[in-house]
């Protein structure tokens, strides 16, 4: 999967039908399920913290049916001018180790068809859809390609832009400090 290019008239695409994502994201179906919204808050990350890494958590838990440990890095953050208005923000390897996930959580109430907006150190990416809702909040998920990774390696903030009508884009900053540390932690 990949970001689009931001257009709010254009959907964005997703890359579907994998069998081994799909897979993958069974398996770590319970560690997503162990990262839950509160209420419109950020999500409060379960399973057991290894490790801080900057601003991010290294987490792990043992899924029910999984053979390994899976592990995941995570940031819990709100708006800045919103402080009821939060998401988590997920990045975790696929089981068979050749993927990278980037999986936000975001709250419900979020406006659908505007889709994840995404901008690193004032360079707008690009945005993507929601996969899906939960009872939790909202999910939008891609898979990281080369580009969007080095973005994220060599970034210092990430501004999150979800929306909850067509003219209210809300901004949620993301600290990029420690995520090429944490991440390579998950290889």
């Amino acid at each position: 999967m990949h970001i689009e290019p931001a257009s709010r008239s254009t959907p964005s695409k997703m890359r579907t039908g994998s069998l081994r994502g799909v897979l993958a994201g069974l398996v770590v179906a319970a560690l997503l399920a162990s990262v839950a919204l509160l209420a419109g808050t950020p999500a409060q990350a379960q399973g057991v913290l290894k490790e801080t890494v900057g601003d991010w958590q290294f987490r792990c838990d043992t899924p029910p049916g999984a053979p390994s440990e899976q592990c995941a890095i995570v940031q819990s953050v709100t708006a800045e001018d919103r402080q009821n208005v939060g998401l988590t923000v997920v990045v975790l390897r696929t089981a068979d180790k050749k993927d990278t996930i980037l999986r936000v959580l975001a709250p419900l109430g979020v406006l659908l068809p505007a889709g994840l907006g995404l901008i690193i150190d004032d360079e707008k990416i690009g945005h993507t859809a929601y996969a899906r809702c939960q009872p939790t909040g909202c999910v939008a998920e891609v898979f990281f390609d080369p580009a969007l990774l080095e973005r994220f390696r060599g970034g210092k903030n990430a501004l999150f832009i979800i929306f909850q009508s067509p003219e209210e884009g809300i901004g949620i900053p993301v600290s990029l400090t420690g995520f090429t540390t944490a991440l390579d932690k998950l290889q």
